[in-house]
């Protein structure tokens, strides 16, 4: 074995290793901000769950007053209780909350790449 491979096996051992502990610190860095990202956005979707479903409120009101005037019709004066309409989400809560899935999702996949990258 020459002169010029041990020369060379040692400044790539140096240059390999400044490599790798420059890498394993970006990717703690990554872990930290995913994670906390990710709960920041599991937070806000949690929050804005409630724009994608109907009032529960509005429908079990509507639904006892529709009981009582089964029961008793002249409970209202004449007037039948109707269930509200509900049409569903309007486009804006749905981008909202698909923009909102999105980053989650990558925020996850940007922590398992940090994960993978830290065990190879």
């Amino acid at each position: 074995r020459g002169q010029f491979w041990t020369i060379y096996e040692r400044e790539a051992g140096y240059h390999v290793e400044e490599f790798l502990e420059k890498h394993k610190s970006d990717m703690d860095i990554v872990l930290i901000f995913s994670g906390l990202f990710s709960a920041v956005s599991t937070t806000f979707i949690v929050s804005l769950q409630s724009a994608l479903s109907p009032d529960e409120t509005k429908m079990t009101n509507a639904l006892v007053q529709l009981l009582i005037y089964t029961l008793d019709n002249t409970a209202f004066d004449g007037q039948q209780p109707t269930l509200p309409q509900w049409n569903g989400p309007g486009p804006t809560e749905i981008w909202i909350q698909c923009l909102m899935y999105a980053s989650l999702s990558t925020s996850l996949i940007a922590a398992l790449g940090a994960v993978l990258g830290k065990q190879w």
